[in-house]
């Protein structure tokens, strides 16, 4: 058997409708549509976006988005309970220390928040840039150093 000798199987092709080619095609006329209305017409009916007359779902969200505060500082956060697990007893905690452990992705784009989340065990010297009460709390209450 050759790919020259392959043919569909019988039956399971079928040829598309020709419409509007004259009275004698049988689909001539009203070419399959029916009478007259909107739906007959070239290009008629209704768009995509039509719901019946209600008002429709693109017109009922806003059309554009909400405010933005360009003076907003953006911080690179990382929980007290993180640290835990990162650092030994007795370690310092600086932004390149977090970026060498993979918990912050670069310490040059974005200062560095210690949040309050989590438990911490070990006493750690912490230098970064922000820190919030309940963290500074957390480490010194485990012994350690906030700077």
């Amino acid at each position: 058997m050759q790919l020259n000798d392959l043919i569909p199987a019988p039956g399971s092709r079928k040829a598309r409708k020709r419409v509007g080619r004259g009275h004698g095609s049988g689909r001539g006329g009203t070419s399959t549509r029916g009478s007259n209305g909107q739906l007959s017409r070239p290009g008629g009916g209704k768009g995509p976006g039509f719901e019946g007359g209600q008002l429709p779902l693109a017109m009922r969200l806003p059309k554009l988005g909400g405010f933005v505060h360009h003076g907003r500082t953006e911080y690179a956060v990382v929980n007290v309970g993180r640290l835990d697990t990162l650092f030994s007893d007795g370690d310092e905690v600086t932004p390149e220390a977090l970026e060498a452990k993979g918990a912050i992705k670069s310490a040059l784009k974005l200062p560095v928040k210690v949040l309050g989340n989590g438990e911490l065990t070990k006493k750690l010297t912490v230098r970064v840039e922000k820190i919030s009460a309940a963290a500074a709390e957390k480490i010194e209450k485990a012994g350690g150093k906030v700077e």
